[in-house]
This record gives C-alpha cells, structure tokens and sequence, in this order.
C-alpha cells in the first residue's frame, strides 16, 4: 500500500530529471503492508526508527559519514515496509544539507564509502545451530519410493479433479503460505536477500562513479546507463520480496568494497557477480522445503539471468555459450559473494554458509585481449586476488580488442560477438595458487575461510550439467596447474565454458547438479574462471 509522505528527506534524479525514488519517515502507527510474497504487521516508526540508529552506530567508525545515511542504505531499510514513494517533481529539486555524496555523475549518486573494514570484529564464523549432528552427510542409495515410470505415456492414476494429473507439490487446494519452512530455507533466502543488496549497490555505484566521456570510451552511451539503471530498481524489488519471505530477521544493507577502475572492469565484475547470484539459486531453489518460496523465488532469479547476459553482451562476450546454466552450492556463491562486504550494521543476521579459501587462476584469461592466451601467468591481469576480480582493462592499444575492427577481433559491446581467438581451449594449461584457510573475510572482517580437505590432488570443473576433474600438479607451496579438460555434454556442446566455478578437491569424487554440496567437504579452494 502507499502512504502519504508528510516530509522528504531527499530525491535522486536521471539526467531528465525523473524523480525515481523518495525517503521519508511517516507518523507512527500500527499498518499492515501486503506484498505478493506474505503480509507483515509492523510498528512503522519503532522500526524504521531503530533501524536508523543501527546504521548510525555503525557509520561511527566511519567519520566522514556519520552525520548522514545515504539514499541507497535508507531505500532498503524503508522498502522493506512498503514506504518507498515516486513522486513527480514539478520543478528541480532543492539541494540537500547534510546529505554529502562523494561520488556523483548526471544525476546519478553513488554510496558515500566503498572501501576496506578498518575495525575489530566482535564476533567471527558463520552462525552455528544449537548441535550440528555429523561431520558431513553420508552418501545414501536411492530413493526407495522413487519408482515411478510411464512407459504407456497415459495417466496411470485417478485425476483428483479434470484435466489435473494425479502427482504434484502443493496442488491438493491448500492456500500458499509465501514465508521459509525450515532452517535450510532461512540460509538460502537470506543469503539471496545479501546477494540482492550487493547489487543494488553495485549497479548504481558504477553510473554515479564514471562520466560520460568514460562510458562513451567504454562503449556505452545514455541508452545503456539507463538499461543498467532499471537493472538496479529491479534489485530494490528483489531485495524486497526475499526480505518479506524472511521476515523482521532478514538481512540489511550493508558497505561493499569493489576492485574496479574503469567501466570495463565494472561492468565485467557485473557479469561475474550476476554468474554467482544466479547459479548460486539454482543450486538451491529445488531443495526448499517452501515451494510457495521456491516460485516466487524464480521469478525473481530469472530476471538475474537475464541480468547476466546483458552484463555479458555489454563486456563483448558471447550472451549465451552454453546449453545449459550451471547451479552451485550457497557456499560456493557465499564464498565469492563475502569478501566484497566492508561493514554491515550492527544486528544484522549471519549466515551459516561456509567460506572457502580463494583459488586464484594466475592466467585467467583477459578478456579485453585480442589474444586472451597472451595473458600472463603471473595473475597481473586480474585487478586483485580475490575470486570474482575482473580482468584488466588497461593494456595497450594494439592488444586491447575494444579498439579492433575486424570481425573476430573487435569486443565493444554488441548484441553478440565471434572471438577467432576463444578466451580458453581444451588443452590450455591453467596454473593456480591458492590461500591457507584461516582469513578473516566478508562483513567487519567476521567469517573465517576453513576446509575441511586433505591435501589437493584434482581440479574440478563445474559447468553445465557436469563437474569434471583434472588432475593437479603441485609445484610449490600452494602453486600448481592442470590442463583444461576435452569433453562433450550432448553432440557438438563443449563440457566447459562461459564464467564458471572452478575447485581444487581432494577427490574426484562422483556428483551430479541434485547433490553438488557433497562436494563442500572435499573442496580445498574455490576460485570463478573465464573459459568463454
């Protein structure tokens, strides 16, 4: 529902002047807000009030933001509850005191920090049960009720109704309940709500941080920016609709810390952050205990992937390179998601989800190359070390494909490109090295990367409806290389390819995309590579 909005405390504008988004604080009282996903009786004040406070305590260790809460952490901590006006200005709006944005282009603002967590944390490790009943789950044979088979291709049971095959979940009457089931879809969704913020955040970051000169350079004109734009109103909604399925414990906005400089590499490090959201969902959807959740979230993740394929055509990558998208484990996804959060505020909830050590790929391929197997092998064409880093974008003119014209070597951003060079290859030797577990990662520096492994002997390759192994050479402490395995999923449909995870395990142990997280205690290290 929407309520009158008695005092505004600020607009963000287009370069048309298009007010798309209002803060306000509202009188206090009881409401009940309805939303697709589940209804939520709340005190508004009380809650948006001590919200407030939470963020201001934790902007104290942040001097030169303490005095004030930006447009982005404000929207979601008031989306949440349904308070989030559009109005239509009639003329330009007043400038706000109070309200300092250190980065600011054409209308679009940014958050006023990104950067590293400079305090002490007061706690450390994913959040744990009251017991945790096993060291792992064993493997089991199959289902014994799992025996159902058509061969007749006829209904073989009564219809409960007409044309209503006899079978299904949640199709007996029973009204849908939009809210988590269980610990396991508590994790999950959550996880996906830390997920959705890092993007809200992200997306606007990069339009308010580059000028229009740089995203001319880049490729990318006004037309673009706006398309990346509603790609960012869309997270509000996403944020939004997990939250509710949560409840008043979902997770909050937090601060994020981001590895590039130019608009390349941001719009790379989209295209990478939007693989682990989306394959982190698809890992999980089919394992709710909710299906009431699993639908809405589906709709939901959908609009991710298409998210991706965008960031994909924007980078001058292929849009679509495989048959079939890849779903991984949350600790995979929580893995590469952690070490891009700084801060987050104070009560805000954990998650029990693993973090890996990083597997870095030294010459994971470039892909501003014209020649993506000239990347060197020393790892100084990604922008850092950590897992989801883009790769470089200032190398010189000559190798740089964003400057190319031929067909084949041109990779400006395009519906869609032909590479006569493909980014990697069956056959190419892929050298490693990797962390220690033990490193204070994600929000305050509060998650602990562990394994449970032995020593490293294989190197998985997770895509499409496979997860391969390679044998690995140790060549030194933490280093090593294997070779990019051959291999077909169905005809002429390369086993490896687009942006994918890659493990290194202690056993090639036999797994299929249903039961992928029985990998988690084998996995040593987790990295993301670029094969196509």
């Amino acid at each position: 529902m929407r309520l009158p909005v008695p005092m505004s405390l600020g607009y963000r504008y287009t370069q048309s002047k298009r007010c798309v988004g209002s803060i306000a604080i509202l009188k206090a009282y009881d409401y009940q807000t309805r939303c697709d996903a589940c209804t939520i009786k709340s005190p508004l004040m009380s809650r948006h009030l001590t919200q407030i406070a939470n963020l201001l305590s934790f902007t104290k260790g942040l001097p030169w933001i303490k005095t004030m809460v930006t447009f982005l952490i404000l929207a979601a901590t008031l989306s949440s509850d349904g308070v989030f006006a559009s109005p239509v200005p009639t003329e330009a709006p007043v400038k706000q005191t109070g309200y300092p944005v250190i980065v600011g282009q054409n209308g679009y603002t940014s958050a006023p920090y990104h950067g590293p967590y400079t305090g002490t944390p007061t706690t450390t490790g994913a959040v744990k049960a009251p017991a945790t009943l096993a060291a792992s789950i064993e493997p089991k044979p199959p289902n014994p009720t799992a025996t159902y088979y058509n061969s007749q291709g006829v209904p073989l049971n009564p219809m409960p109704a007409p044309y209503t095959p006899a079978g299904g979940l949640g199709t007996n009457g029973t009204e849908p309940r939009y809210m988590v089931e269980s610990d396991f879809d508590f994790e999950s969704i959550a996880l996906g709500v830390y997920q959705e913020y890092i993007e809200l955040d992200l997306f606007h970051d990069g339009l308010a941080r580059f000028t229009d000169e740089e995203f001319q350079e880049a490729g990318l004109g006004p037309e673009a920016r706006s398309l990346i734009e509603f790609m960012a109103d869309q997270e509000t909604g996403h944020a939004t609709l997990l939250s509710n399925m949560l409840g008043e414990a979902a997770p909050k906005q937090c601060v994020y810390n981001y590895p590039y400089k130019t608009v390349r590499e941001w719009v790379d490090f989209m295209q990478r952050v939007t693989r682990y959201g989306e394959s982190g969902v698809w890992g999980f959807i089919s394992h709710l205990d909710s299906r009431e959740v699993a639908n809405l979230l589906s709709l939901s993740i959908s609009t991710e992937a298409r998210q991706q394929l965008i960031f994909r055509q924007m980078s001058g990558l292929a849009p679509m390179n495989v048959w079939f998208e890849n779903g991984w484990p949350q600790s995979w996804a929580w893995t590469m998601l952690a070490p891009y959060i700084s801060y987050c505020p104070e009560g805000t909830t954990r998650l029990a989800w693993q973090n890996f050590p990083t597997l870095q790929i030294l010459n994971n391929p470039n892909i501003n190359r014209v020649s993506p197997n000239d990347t060197p092998n020393d790892g100084s064409e990604t922008v850092g070390k950590r897992i989801t880093d883009p790769s470089v974008s200032d190398i010189s003119k000559d190798e740089n494909c964003l400057n190319q014209d031929p067909v084949g070597k041109n990779c400006a951003p395009a519906i869609a490109h032909n590479r006569s060079e493909p980014l990697s290859y069956p056959g190419k030797q892929v050298f490693f090295e990797w962390e220690a577990p033990g490193k204070s990662v994600g929000p305050n520096n509060s998650y602990i990367t562990t394994t449970a492994a032995g020593e490293p002997k294989f190197v998985g390759w997770s895509s499409q409806l496979n997860l391969t192994y390679s044998p690995l050479t140790v060549t030194g402490e933490n280093t090593g290389y294997t070779y990019q395995p051959e291999g077909f999923v169905y005809d002429d449909d390369g086993i490896i390819n687009g942006t994918m995870a890659i493990m290194l395990t202690d056993l090639d142990l036999f797994i299929t995309p249903f039961n992928l997280s029985m990998l988690n205690p084998h996995i040593v290290a987790l990295g993301l590579y670029m094969a196509g």
